[in-house]
């Protein structure tokens, strides 16, 4: 996926009320950036830190920059939420996640369970529907180590139930996280930050919820779905 361009370096000065970014870029304009996130960004948004940001001159924009990177040390991190599901959407596309390749029919935004919708169903005439949750993770503490979530995820939590749900009716449920960074070689569930969302992971694996983990190739210019990673986990095996 090409990202907007070209992005402008800066700095961060401030991330505040969810979707604002002060920052100085490098040719000293101080700016107020939408910042396409709503969540803790833990580690991503301290002040100092290296950022690059798009340009819009849509005039229905009411801030026409966008904060799409981070730097954290020597990786570069997306931020973007909305990144996540146009990823998959366009690997799922090339059949470039080979776990989930040769459906016949990949419908995004698909009303189910009581109160969801799920990202993705994917279908075939021989096979059982593929009920797909993405989850997108920036979050990371000890080197190679990406984690989900940075906060407190009750409705991440509520998907996980729901899955389950679409397994014991006989069809398959991947959880799917999109690692938007390159410097990850495993991924855990945040226990200390969120241990219910730890304990529904582990509780949607034994039910028989697949858990596909997927780092992206990140530059200034694009980003995609590379390779995938290893869920860690205390009590199961990998799937």
């Amino acid at each position: 996926m090409l990202l907007p361009q070209p992005l402008i370096h800066g700095r961060l000065v401030s991330r505040y009320k969810r979707f604002f970014a002060d920052l100085v870029l490098d040719d000293g304009r101080e700016i107020t950036a939408h910042c396409p996130n709503p969540g803790a960004m833990l580690g991503v948004k301290d002040p100092g830190q290296g950022a690059w940001v798009s340009w819009s001159d849509d005039p229905k924009r009411k801030l026409p920059w966008t904060l799409q990177c981070v730097e954290q040390g020597n990786a570069l991190v997306g931020i973007n939420t909305l990144l996540p599901n146009r990823l998959v959407a366009e690997a799922l596309a090339q059949d470039a996640i080979p776990e989930l390749a040769g459906y016949q029919t990949i419908r995004p935004e698909v009303k189910y369970a009581e109160a969801s919708r799920v990202d993705f169903l994917l279908s075939h005439p021989d096979r059982p529907p593929c009920w797909l949750e993405v989850k997108n993770c920036h979050f990371s503490r000890a080197p190679g180590l990406a984690e989900f979530p940075d906060c407190k995820a009750e409705r991440s939590t509520r998907h996980l139930g729901d899955l389950a749900a679409q397994v014991a009716l006989g069809h398959r449920a991947v959880v799917l996280f999109v690692v938007q960074r390159e410097d990850c070689e495993t991924f855990s569930a945040c226990a200390d930050l969120d241990p219910k969302f730890a304990a529904g992971l582990d509780a949607a694996a034994r039910a028989g919820v697949e858990v596909l983990v997927y780092a992206c190739a990140m530059s200034t210019e694009t980003v995609r779905i590379d390779r995938r990673i290893l869920w860690t986990n205390a009590h199961l095996t990998a799937i």
